[in-house]
């Protein structure tokens, strides 16, 4: 036995026995499973490549898309009215909270959360009386067509002139038109002030 295995060694290190090797690939393995085919650079490249097609992501903005639909302030309004009275119920809350806390710092950041809420309600409620002046004046237009007369638009100036008078018969009503005249009159003031040339120009 020791005999033979030494003839067939010897055969394979002189020469007499050629141990197969293996094939050649052409094409190399992938690098992963997300990695690119390495190809040979001994194999012509073929005329027409193979082009995979990437899909594009396109993006879609609700707020300019027509599948969203339009907006209309009414439907809006009416839609998400039920979170007039969780603001309600937040305001409340944070309310007793600065109340009952003793911390300054927490104490200064709940009254500054207090006094955003109070500005939103205030803005809400401003272009809610803006709505509302706008209908009925559009009510007004309707009816003047109705009866056969030429309809009206009021200009921005205009329309802004009718809320400063509402403005101005609302500061009055509730008693605060003499503050809110003076700190007009020192804004001026101070407008008028910047404008004047200083005595390094002159």
């Amino acid at each position: 036995v020791q005999s033979d295995t030494r003839t067939s060694v010897c055969k394979q290190v002189t020469g007499g026995e050629k141990t197969a090797k293996p094939p050649k690939a052409t094409v190399k393995q992938q690098q992963g499973k997300k990695g690119p085919l390495e190809m040979s650079s001994k194999k012509r490249v073929p005329f027409l490549r193979q082009v995979v097609s990437v899909t594009k992501k396109v993006h879609r903005d609700p707020r300019f898309d027509d599948l969203s639909g339009e907006y209309n302030p009414e439907i809006f309004m009416k839609t998400y009215s039920f979170l007039d009275s969780i603001k309600k119920q937040e305001k409340e809350m944070i309310q007793k909270q600065l109340k009952k806390c003793q911390n300054m710092e927490q104490k200064e950041k709940l009254q500054q959360l207090l006094n955003r809420m109070t500005q939103q309600e205030q803005a809400q409620k401003k272009q809610q009386e803006r709505r509302e002046r706008e209908l009925s004046l559009k009510r007004q237009q309707r009816e003047l067509a109705k009866q056969g007369k030429k309809p009206f638009f009021l200009k921005k100036s205009e329309k802004r002139k009718l809320e400063l008078a509402e403005k101005y018969t609302e500061l009055k009503r509730s008693g605060k038109l003499e503050s809110f005249l003076s700190k007009k009159r020192k804004r001026n003031a101070i407008k008028d002030k910047r404008r004047l040339p200083s005595q390094k120009d002159l």
